[in-house]
C-alpha cells in the first residue's frame, strides 16, 4: 500500500484518493454507500468524472483500500493517473483504440465472435442435443456465463458489501432468467449490448476528463535551465519542470511555451496568453515583466527568473480548482443520486410485481405461450433492465464538468457545480468602480498651455505641451502617487523629450509637488489648492482647464518660475470591455440588473456611470461595511445577487454576495482562493459569458433529465404489454446515456 499511503491526508484532514476500475455513474453512488457502513468513516464523496474518492472520519487508507477491493476496485497507481496524451483519445483511430484497452469488451467480442461461429457451424454440423438440449442453446448459455461472470460478480459485490442494488445485477437476474426461459439468444445479446454499453459511457466519461487534462497539458514537462559556472558562459541544462527552483533562469525560445511561473529578466517578446486566459491579443512582455506557465512565447527568446515552483504555479493551481470543482456535486447531482437509491429497488419490486400479480390474481401466463404471446415473467425481466437508471445519474456530471472545464479554457474559473448552478440564478450584479469598472490606474486624456493650436479638451502632441509635460514629469518622478504615475507614463510617450531628475523635490501633501530643475528653475505640479491663484498666467489657464473639468477630469496646474503655464487632465481610464459586458447583461433574458457600489463620490461615480451606460442603479460614498450593507439589501429570496471586484478591498461584500468574482491579476493566488469566480483576464465581458455557460448549463441538465425519464416511461409503456424485447431494453438504455452524455458535452464547444 505504499502508492496508497502517497496520497494520505495530514491528521484531520479528508483523505482524497484516485480510483480506477469505475466505468460508470453507479459505480460512484454503489462505492460511497458501502464505505460510510466502514467503522469511523463519517462522510465518503465518489465522483466519477475525475475518478476521485474523499473520505473523512478515523479510517485507516488499508480499511477504505481492502473495501475497495471487495467491490472490485482498487487505488490508483502513479501510472493510472498520469495524464495520457491527448490525441489517444481523439478521432474514430483513438475510438477504437480506447475500447481494444477494455478486457470487458475484448473478451465480449471474443464471446461474440465464438457465438456467431456456433450459428453458422452448429446448424450445418447437424449435431445430436446434449443432456436433451439443442448444441446452440448450450454453447449460448455458456458464452452467457463466460462473457457476464464479471458483471454477476459485480453485481453481487455490490448487493453484499454496499446493499445496493445496481444495474450488473439487474442485468445477471434478467440473463439467468433469459436463459430459464430458454431465450438464450437474448440473453447473450443482452449481456454483449450491456457490456458495449459501458464501454461507450466510460468512453463519453474519457472523454470529459481529457479537458481537464487539457489544462494539465499546457504546461511543458522539460525547462532550458542556464547555469554558470566559475567565470564561464551560461550552458543549457534540459531538467523536468519538476526539479526547477524558484530563482532559477530559465530560457523560452520563440514559439515554445513558458514552463514555470516567473519574471523576465532579459528580452522582450510579445506572450500569448489565450490557453491560460482566454485572452485572444498577445500581450507584450518586458524586463520586469510577469509571465505564467502554458503560455506562448511570441517571435524573440526571453530569460526567466522562476518565482513559482511547478507544482505551485499558475497551471497547478488552475488544475486543483477545475478538479475540486468538479468533484463537488450540484444540488441536481445530490437530487438525483437520492432518487436513484430509491428509484432503482422501487422499479425492482415493480417488476416482480408486473411478474406474479397477473398471474396469480388474473390466471396470466407466467412463461411465453407457444402463439408467441410474452409471459408475464418475460415482461418483468424487461422491466428490470429499463430500470438502469445510468442515463439519469452520468447526465448532470458531465454537463457540469463540460461547463467548468469551458469556462476554465476561456479563463473563468467557477469553484464548483453547486456554485455553476446558482450562477443561473444571477439576476442582480453589483460592481465595485476602481479596479473593475475602470481600470484604477490614471491616464492623462487632456491638456493646454494658452499656446497651442488645438482645443483645450483634446490631446495633441504640441511644443507647447510638450514643455510643459516634461516639467511636469521632471518634478513627479520623486512621486508613487497614481497622478504622478499618469504624468511621467505620459510624458515617456512622446517623442523626442527627456525627463529630467529635479532636484530638491518637496511634497505638499493633498496638493502636489514642486522641484528644481537643472537650469535653476522651479516647477510646481498641482490642484488649484496649491496655487494662489494670483499667479502670472492663471486666469487664461483656468478658462481653458474649466471646460476639462466639466468632462470629470483632475486637473494639474504647472507653473515654471512662479508662471502658470498650462494644466494636464487626469481620469481614471475605463476598462475595455466594461460598457459592452454591460450592454450585454442587460440584454440576456431574463436580463440583469446591475449596481455600482464605490467608495468614490457620488460625482466621480456619476462621471464614470455616464461613461460606460447601462448601469441601473450608483451607490457612492461607500466604506466596506457600507458595501456590505448593500449587498444585503440587493439580496433575494428567488434570485442570486453577485458582486465583482478586485478580490481584496471588496472582501467583505464578496463574501456575502451569493456569487462572488474577483478580478483574477492574471491568477493570483489569492483572488483565486477567496472569490467563487475568478476572471483571469480581468474582462469583465467574461461575466455574461459566465452566465450563459451556467444559464446553458442548467438548460442542458433538464433536457437531459427529460430525455432520460421520457425514454424510460416509453419503454414501460411497451414492456408491460409484452412488445418491448429484452435486447430492445438494453439498447434503448445504451442509447439514452450516450444521448445524455453527447448532450452535456456540447458545452465544451461554447464560444
Amino acid at each position: 500500500m505504499d502508492q496508497a499511503a502517497a496520497w494520505a491526508a495530514p491528521d484531520n484532514e479528508p483523505v482524497r484518493l484516485k480510483i480506477a476500475g469505475m466505468d460508470c455513474g453507479n459505480c460512484a453512488l454503489t462505492i460511497e454507500s458501502s464505505l460510510r457502513q466502514l467503522p469511523g468513516v463519517e462522510t465518503a464523496s465518489v465522483s466519477f468524472t475525475t475518478e476521485t474518492l474523499e473520505v473523512s472520519g478515523d479510517v485507516s487508507i488499508d480499511a477504505i483500500a481492502a473495501r475497495l477491493r471487495e467491490l472490485g476496485y482498487r487505488i490508483a497507481r502513479t501510472a493510472d493517473v498520469a495524464p495520457l496524451p491527448l490525441p489517444e483519445h481523439r478521432g474514430f483511430k483513438g475510438f477504437l483504440r480506447f475500447l481494444m484497452e477494455q478486457p470487458p469488451l475484448r473478451r465480449g467480442l471474443m464471446v461474440a465472435a465464438v457465438v456467431l461461429g456456433s450459428i453458422a457451424l452448429i446448424p450445418a454440423l447437424n449435431l445430436e442435443p446434449v443432456a436433451g438440449m439443442p448444441v446452440l442453446t448450450l454453447v449460448f448459455g455458456a458464452a452467457v456465463l463466460v462473457a457476464g461472470a464479471p458483471i454477476f460478480v459485480k453485481g453481487l459485490r455490490s448487493l453484499v458489501f454496499a446493499h445496493r442494488v445496481t444495474i450488473d445485477l439487474l442485468m445477471a437476474i434478467a440473463a439467468f432468467g433469459a436463459i430459464g426461459i430458454g431465450a438464450t439468444g437474448e440473453a447473450i445479446t443482452v449481456i454483449l449490448l450491456f457490456m458495449l454499453g459501458e464501454a461507450l459511457e466510460a468512453y463519453s466519461a474519457e472523454r470529459a476528463r481529457d479537458s481537464l487534462r487539457s489544462l494539465m497539458s499546457l504546461q511543458p514537462p522539460t525547462a532550458t535551465v542556464l547555469a554558470t559556472h566559475a567565470g564561464a558562459h551560461d550552458h543549457e541544462i534540459k531538467k523536468p519542470v519538476e526539479e526547477v527552483g524558484i530563482g532559477d533562469r530559465v530560457l523560452v525560445r520563440p514559439a515554445e511555451r513558458i514552463p514555470v511561473d516567473g519574471q523576465v529578466i532579459k528580452g522582450v517578446s510579445s506572450v500569448n496568453q489565450a490557453p491560460v486566459t482566454g485572452e485572444d491579443i498577445p500581450v507584450l512582455k518586458a524586463v520586469g515583466d510577469e509571465v505564467m506557465a502554458g503560455t506562448v512565447n511570441g517571435e524573440a527568446a526571453i530569460e526567466v527568473r522562476v518565482t513559482q515552483l511547478a507544482s505551485e504555479g499558475t497551471i497547478a493551481r488552475i488544475a486543483k480548482l477545475v478538479e475540486q470543482a468538479q468533484a463537488q456535486r450540484s444540488p441536481a447531482e445530490r437530487f438525483i443520486d437520492r432518487f436513484a437509491r430509491y428509484y432503482t429497488p422501487a422499479v425492482v419490486a415493480m417488476a416482480i410485481l408486473v411478474a406474479l400479480v397477473p398471474v396469480l390474481v388474473f390466471g396470466g401466463a407466467f412463461l411465453d405461450t407457444a402463439d408467441g404471446t410474452r409471459g408475464w415473467l418475460y415482461r418483468g425481466l424487461t422491466l428490470l433492465i429499463i430500470a438502469c437508471p445510468c442515463a439519469l445519474v452520468i447526465s448532470i456530471p458531465v454537463t457540469v464538468v463540460s461547463g467548468l472545464t469551458r469556462l476554465a479554457q476561456l479563463g473563468v474559473l467557477v469553484k464548483s457545480g453547486a456554485l455553476l448552478d446558482r450562477l443561473a440564478d444571477v439576476r442582480t450584479i453589483a460592481f465595485d468602480k476602481t479596479g473593475t469598472l475602470t481600470r484604477g490606474k490614471p491616464i492623462v486624456t487632456s491638456m493646454s498651455t494658452g499656446e497651442c493650436g488645438h482645443e483645450a479638451t483634446q490631446y495633441y502632441e504640441c511644443a507647447p505641451c510638450d514643455a510643459a509635460v516634461f516639467a511636469a514629469a521632471s518634478v513627479e518622478r520623486a512621486s508613487e502617487h497614481p497622478v504622478a504615475h499618469a504624468i511621467v507614463s505620459a510624458a515617456g510617450g512622446r517623442a523626442n523629450g527627456h525627463i529630467a531628475l529635479a532636484k530638491d523635490v518637496i511634497a505638499h501633501p493633498g496638493k502636489g509637488v514642486s522641484g528644481i530643475l537643472d537650469d535653476g528653475a522651479r516647477v510646481t505640479v498641482g490642484s488649484r489648492d496649491l496655487f494662489t491663484q494670483a499667479e502670472e498666467g492663471w486666469d487664461s489657464v483656468a478658462q481653458l482647464a474649466d471646460a476639462a473639468r466639466s468632462d470629470g477630469e483632475t486637473i494639474m496646474y504647472v507653473s515654471h518660475n512662479d508662471k502658470v503655464i498650462g494644466y494636464i487632465g487626469v481620469q481614471d481610464e475605463i476598462r475595455e470591455g466594461s460598457a459592452g459586458a454591460l450592454a450585454e447583461l442587460a440584454t440576456m433574458n431574463p436580463p440583469i440588473r446591475t449596481v455600482m457600489l464605490t467608495g468614490d463620490n457620488a460625482e466621480s461615480a456619476a462621471r464614470v456611470a455616464s461613461r460606460i451606460s447601462g448601469i441601473h442603479e450608483v451607490r457612492a460614498g461607500l466604506l466596506p461595511a457600507d458595501k456590505l450593507a448593500g449587498i444585503e439589501a440587493l439580496h433575494s429570496k428567488d434570485t442570486a445577487v453577485a458582486m465583482v471586484g478586485d478580490g481584496i478591498n471588496d472582501a467583505p461584500a464578496l463574501a456575502r454576495a451569493d456569487i462572488g468574482i474577483a478580478m483574477g491579476s492574471s491568477g493570483t493566488a489569492q483572488a483565486m482562493e477567496t472569490a467563487d469566480v475568478v476572471l483571469m483576464q480581468d474582462n469583465l465581458s467574461h461575466v455574461p459569458l459566465a452566465l450563459r455557460v451556467a444559464r446553458k448549463s442548467r438548460a442542458v441538465i433538464k433536457q437531459n433529465i427529460v430525455l432520460s425519464l421520457a425514454l424510460k416511461l416509453v419503454f414501460l409503456a411497451l414492456a408491460i404489454p409484452g412488445l418491448a424485447t429484452l435486447w430492445m431494453a438494453v439498447l434503448a438504455d445504451v442509447g439514452a446515456t450516450l444521448l445524455v452524455t453527447l448532450n452535456g458535452m456540447r458545452l465544451l464547444r461554447q464560444r
